[in-house]
């Protein structure tokens, strides 16, 4: 870790034994934790303070945490958001991810784990960081109607601007990048969330879901975003 803001984590939790644990094993990494019970404080410090990452719980007090995802997707905070849910709310993931969470882990968990999601949320989000530095602001990659900006984060179809979130964009200029290859849901999550183990694949698909929503003029007939069954993912310029 580099600069103190790589440091910087904002952990939301009502459950004072959770939010005690987690702060614990992440200040044991280096981390400088920072954290709140409900909400509405959460929201007033992911506004006020720069976080390299924010460990949020999905059940709050004042505020829940997909309202305080929703809020800060936004105000165009792009902090890497992992979701803490109950074990089970499959629905609650599902909607987390939608609203702009980055990933999401269920309880119980492995303190550890959260910690090696935490670094790999903050490594991703400071390689693309680097990746994007001297680039010029118009350089763009144009597939079809689609034109991304990478160093801006911005997407543009059939000449209008779409809402991405970042984990989303990633995502997309990734598969777009290898256009044409059979890309499965292990190696999307490897590349695009930077996991080093085998992680819930279901994160792929949610977002795969959400990208076609927004490009796909019939999500069961996709042109761009192809399933090869068995297999993965293809992205296909339309003929």
């Amino acid at each position: 870790m580099g600069t103190d803001l790589d440091k910087k984590i904002l952990v939301v939790d009502d459950e004072d034994s959770i939010l005690t644990l987690l702060q614990y094993n992440l200040e044991s990494q280096g981390y400088n934790v920072t954290t709140a019970m409900n909400g509405e404080d959460a929201l007033k410090l992911a506004k006020s303070e720069k976080f390299a990452c924010i460990v949020l719980d999905l059940m709050l007090p004042r505020k829940d945490g997909t309202e305080v995802c929703k809020e800060l997707r936004q105000l165009k905070i792009n902090t890497p958001i992992l979701m803490l849910t109950a074990k089970g709310d499959e629905l609650d993931k599902i909607l987390g991810l939608e609203l702009g969470a980055d990933d999401y882990m269920t309880k119980p968990f492995s303190p550890r784990e959260v910690s090696a999601r935490v670094k790999a949320l903050i490594r991703r989000t400071m390689f693309n960081a680097e990746v994007s530095e001297g680039m010029d602001d118009n350089e763009f990659i144009e597939v079809g109607e689609l034109r991304l900006y990478p160093e801006k984060y911005e997407t543009i179809f059939k000449g209008k601007h779409l809402e991405f979130t970042p984990k989303e964009f990633e995502l997309l200029m990734y598969i777009v990048k290898n256009k044409g290859r059979v890309l499965s849901r292990d190696q999307l999550l490897s590349a695009v969330w930077n996991y080093d183990f085998a992680g819930d694949t279901r994160i792929v698909d949610v977002h795969i879901s959400h990208l076609r929503e927004k490009i796909e003029e019939d999500t069961r007939k996709p042109n761009y975003i192809k399933t090869v069954r068995g297999l993965g993912y293809k992205f296909e310029e339309p003929k």
